[in-house]
């Protein structure tokens, strides 16, 4: 296996360029920097010393030439892909991963934030295949979480836990954020993905928490009101009044139904119309991802392609908004029918969406961490909250993993190990947080989970993206933009 991932190592250094291509470059450097010397000493020897000066800053240009616009080109990404050996980071490493998916299911935010780091400095992958191989694994969980929340109902209405009218306003944008923040991952230098991830995720996170202590707050009172009810009751053997878990939003109406309603068959929490009309998206964009793969990079075929993408996502994403603003739909987990939408509210719906798609593209994390605190600002449960964001996760992240797989980005032996890990994970997270949810009447724990997450995310990515910063500015690295075409 070792000798395997040697050559897949070797054939992958070059990160797309050709080797002769390299070589040809640099040959041709140094003919440029030869011919100039050589023609800089002839004449030295009957020249005054105006004319050596001029020679010598002629000399100082070609060479800031070089070293400003030729070397970047020349500048090889190497992947570091570590042979798959049981050893004590291999288990460390699918511990906390299975600790991070299990979290990351339960707040709706994949857990990239733990993942990225695992893999960088546990197992030792460089950033970028941490980047795709986190993609991977929230792939993995976010299905399973799928699987999971389509037999579950909405805490309080009676209606599926996943709002689909809310997947179909934010998935098609969330993946058209996806394909430009792969992209960006190639473009992006290192300080500046940490610097978004930093002032990004430390915002959030805030937000998250004090959403969750307005919620606690509020099932408190719920809780004591219930009680002062119950004692106050005439009948003391008529059944106990149930107590359902707040909904999450100031607005909510608390239809209240019985236990037995908190699961379904699959058939009837499936809203085929809408889950179709996704599927179409996901399809289409897959087959634009396809194709794409056949052009040259930077060609006309190649823009074209990539610019397909905008369509598409934006005519379903104006269909539901245009519904929605006619009120022919509504957001119903919200238990409120007389929302009205405003047009600037569907512009900044249609940029989140698009930002947490590139963040999700770019940091190898999951949309959830924007599209999670989002949700919770409309009104929406958190276990809603948390089920929509990871439906839309499943969508974006697959298309994630197709990507890095046609860019040849990550070991397929890693891969499907973690993937696999995530899945269990995710599903022994839901089955918990349900128990404990159920148990203490409390909703608000998955906004202190999803806060606890962003939070951590922003510590660990921040960290790992500083000291890798340090470490290049005392080796004097480049630093720099990288270029798409020459990647």
């Amino acid at each position: 296996m070792g000798g395997a991932w040697d050559g897949s190592r070797r054939r992958r250094a070059s990160g797309g360029v050709p080797v002769s291509m390299a070589l040809f470059g640099s040959c041709c450097c140094c003919c440029l920097v030869l011919a100039q010397v050589v023609s800089a000493e002839r004449p030295l020897r009957s020249l005054g010393d105006s004319a050596v000066a001029d020679v010598v800053r002629e000399e100082v240009a070609v060479e800031s030439f070089i070293t400003r616009f030729v070397e970047p080109l020349l500048r090889l990404y190497t992947h570091v892909w570590p042979d798959m050996e049981l050893g004590w980071k291999l288990v460390l490493g699918s511990l906390i991963g299975f600790l991070g998916a299990a979290l990351g299911s339960i707040g709706g935010v994949g857990g990239g934030g733990i993942f990225v780091p695992m893999f960088t400095l546990i197992i030792g992958f460089d950033p970028k295949t941490s980047t795709a191989l986190s993609k991977c694994m929230i792939m993995g969980a976010a299905c399973s979480t799928v699987y999971y929340n389509l037999r579950m109902r909405h805490p309080t209405l009676n209606l599926p836990v996943i709002d689909y009218d809310l997947a179909l306003l934010f998935q098609p944008m969330l993946m058209l954020g996806i394909s430009i923040g792969v992209t960006f991952n190639v473009i992006f230098p290192d300080w500046a993905v940490t610097v978004l991830l930093i002032i990004l995720f430390l915002g959030t996170s805030t937000r998250a928490f004090f959403k969750g202590i307005e919620t606690w707050k509020k099932e408190t009172i719920m809780k004591k009101e219930a009680a002062r009810l119950l004692e106050a009751s005439p009948q003391p053997n008529s059944p106990a009044l149930g107590y359902r878990s707040l909904s999450g939003g100031p607005n909510a109406n608390m239809q209240m139904k019985s236990q037995s309603d908190d699961k379904a068959s699959f058939v009837e929490n499936v809203r085929w119309k809408d889950f179709t009309l996704l599927l179409f998206v996901w399809v289409a964009f897959l087959a634009v991802q396809i194709v794409k793969t056949f052009a040259k990079t930077c060609s006309t075929e190649y823009w074209i392609l990539n610019a397909l993408q905008v369509p598409i996502a934006a005519a379903v994403t104006l269909y539901e908004a245009i519904s929605l603003y006619n009120g022919k739909r509504t957001i119903l987990s919200r238990g409120k029918l007389d929302m009205s939408w405003k047009v600037h509210q569907f512009f900044l719906y249609c940029f989140c969406g698009i930002l947490a798609g590139i963040v999700g593209g770019l940091l190898g994390l999951g949309g959830g961490f924007i599209l999670g605190p989002l949700f919770l600002e409309l009104g929406v449960p958190p276990q809603v909250a948390s089920a929509t964001s990871t439906f839309a996760m499943a969508f974006s992240s697959s298309m994630s993993v197709i990507q890095y797989y046609l860019l040849d980005r990550f070991p397929l032996p890693y891969a499907a190990y973690f993937m696999f890990l995530a899945t269990l994970a995710a599903f022994t997270g839901q089955h918990i947080v349900r128990k404990l949810i159920m148990l203490l009447g409390r909703a608000s724990l998955i906004i202190f989970v999803l806060s606890l997450i962003i939070f951590v995310s922003a510590i660990s990515l921040g960290g790992v993206g500083i000291a890798n910063m340090i470490k290049k500015l005392e080796r004097d690295e480049y630093m720099g933009f990288e270029n798409l075409c020459y990647h």
